[in-house]
């Protein structure tokens, strides 16, 4: 393709949902457009984003990604194309309506990429809702409305609850369920601020939500990258859910279909690039729903790139200059394509962080709109371990999903019910005070399989404290006696388990009642000191050696140990 000048929309102003989580897929098609010797041009107004620092992209426009200051760029810059996908949805709307205006035909810019038509097709609810019956893929039972009294007459035909929907929304922007009708025009007012179109669906809460990665050249080759898999039910926004990579709960029947329909789905819909495939997912049978289809990088493809060590944004933007899968190098070995599925033997978590305390009167309630501010992304063997792990680095004072202060909650049956940004850690005390896993899961429909993990943890967390004798010897027993009781066949092994399950020093030496004897930061040393002479430290030598035959993966290799 001879493209010698290409124009990226960025992200927009910083905003929840926007600018941050798309930085990393700017950054990365800049650098994959550089590769080529493309001068690049970006028009983004956030200064802190890594794509607008000096060097990545060649041109750099603090202006806003919106027609008419887009417009006046390409009159004065002249490019041969314009890469709409990496900007989120700000950019997204932004290249669709300099479509419709006739701006990118008139000073002759090709999209590269994805044709502006298939964005369009996914983007209008009821022309997506169309495109999908085409090919036989079950959408949610839904109606498209653009006014108040169409939406009312829309929810009374589908029966209540509805949930409404707003097109052309990042972030689930003026969506929410509605149970009455009351609640029905308070929301589709709302909707309405945000989108001409409002979408009416039949309420689907309680479903699983599973998400797959999935890329496509021009030649029609497709492959899932990533698939993954929301702890929450269907009725908590993806960005405001806890996401766990690769799924854990899918049956090998229920993951092929799955990954199948995506690949029929970006096929007919004529993608080329990355796109997010969203399903809703009967957890009773191998009933779903395609949710939406987002043609572009979204949080959930920065998350996939860094699960899985496939850099999706770099690889769409390659795609999206004409290359084929198969020309391609594997960024990871360098010799073999990009034309592969990732296999992961270990375990991703992405949690989110809010931070409500911060503003008053907002309600802490999670629901299908977006409210968090950031998230992090833990790396573990085991779903316990990358578990804990995330919930040490969210900013709440946390140690993990037990062992942590004291928190106070009025009615548990309610903050089960009714999640908010601690939920987590309502299903940890609900636990520690004697809810059954079938009640939880009954109040949260939250995955039997993920309550049972999390029941793991609080059941070595009592195990542990079953050992706090050992915190009294510590006061008046030198360290060659007090040896002699640690080295207990059970204790050692217990040791073991709770590290391989993501307890730190510190939760143990807290479960192990030491900070009864000593502060908790001498507690977690005095626990890692115990745990190198009884000999529980990671297989460094395997680690070792893994490194040395893959050096590539270094990193990978130790982050999942460690």
């Amino acid at each position: 393709m001879d493209v010698k000048k290409v124009l990226l929309l960025g992200s927009g102003a910083l905003k929840i949902g926007q600018a941050g989580e798309f930085d990393y897929s700017g950054s990365q098609a800049l650098k994959a457009l550089k590769e080529e010797g493309i001068h690049t041009v970006l028009v983004n107004p956030n200064i802190a984003t890594v794509q607008t620092s000096e060097g990545v992209a060649d041109t750099v426009y603090f202006q806003p990604v919106n027609p008419d200051f887009v417009a006046r760029i390409i009159e004065k810059e002249r490019p041969d194309g314009i890469l709409l996908s990496f900007g989120g949805q700000t950019a997204l709307n932004c290249g669709v309506e300099l479509y419709r205006r006739g701006v990118l035909e008139q000073y002759g810019v090709k999209v590269l990429g994805t044709p502006v038509q298939a964005i369009i097709d996914t983007e209008d609810r009821d022309l997506f809702v169309r495109r999908l019956d085409e090919i036989g893929v079950k959408t949610i039972k839904s109606e498209a409305c653009s006014t108040v009294d169409e939406v009312r007459q829309a929810a009374t035909a589908l029966g209540f609850p509805v949930i409404l929907r707003a097109a052309y929304a990042l972030g689930g922007l003026g969506s929410g369920f509605c149970d009455n009708e009351e609640q029905l025009v308070a929301q589709a007012e709302e909707a309405f601020s945000f989108s001409p179109q409002v979408l009416v669906e039949k309420s689907l809460k309680g479903w699983k939500e599973i998400e797959y990665e999935v890329v496509r050249d021009r030649y029609d080759n497709c492959i899932t990258v990533c698939n993954m898999e929301n702890l929450d039910p269907l009725g908590i926004h993806t960005g405001e859910s806890i996401v766990v990579a690769p799924s854990q709960t899918l049956s090998n029947s229920e993951y092929h279909k799955l990954r199948a329909l995506a690949i029929r789905i970006i096929r007919h819909i004529g993608i080329v690039g990355e796109c997010n495939v969203q399903y809703a997912l009967d957890p009773d049978s191998e009933d779903y729903r395609v949710i939406e289809v987002n043609a572009r990088l979204s949080r959930s493809s920065a998350l996939a790139s860094k699960a899985t060590g496939y850099p999706l944004a770099f690889v769409a933007a390659k795609l999206g200059l004409g290359y084929g899968l198969f020309d391609l190098k594997n960024s990871v070995t360098k010799t073999t394509t990009a034309f592969f599925e990732p296999a992961l033997d270990y375990v991703v978590c992405k949690i989110p962080r809010w931070d409500l305390t911060k503003f008053r009167g907002v309600s802490r309630e999670l629901g299908s709109s977006m409210k968090s501010v950031g998230e992090v992304m833990a790396i573990g063997r085991t779903f316990e371990e990358a578990l804990q792990k995330g919930l040490r680095m969210i900013g709440q004072g946390m140690h993990g999903f037990v062992s942590n202060h004291e928190i106070k909650i009025g009615d548990i049956d309610k903050a089960l019910h009714e999640p908010t940004d601690m939920r987590i850690f309502v299903v940890s005390k609900a636990l520690q005070i004697g809810y059954t896993i079938e009640q939880i899961h009954q109040l949260t429909m939250i995955d039997r399989w993920f309550l049972q993990k999390l029941k793991h943890i609080v059941d070595i967390d009592l195990r542990l404290r079953s050992f706090a004798q050992y915190s009294e010897l510590v006061a008046f027993m030198d360290n060659t006696e007090l040896m002699e009781y640690l080295e207990a066949p059970e204790f050692v092994e217990l040791l073991r388990e709770a590290k391989i399950y993501g307890f730190s020093d510190f939760q143990i030496g807290r479960a192990l009642g030491l900070e009864n004897q000593m502060n908790m930061e001498k507690a977690g040393l005095l626990v890692r000191q115990w745990r190198k002479e009884l000999g529980v430290v990671p297989v460094v030598s395997q680690i070792d050696t893994l490194a040395a035959e893959y050096p590539a993966q270094t990193n990978y290799l130790y982050l999942s140990y460690l």
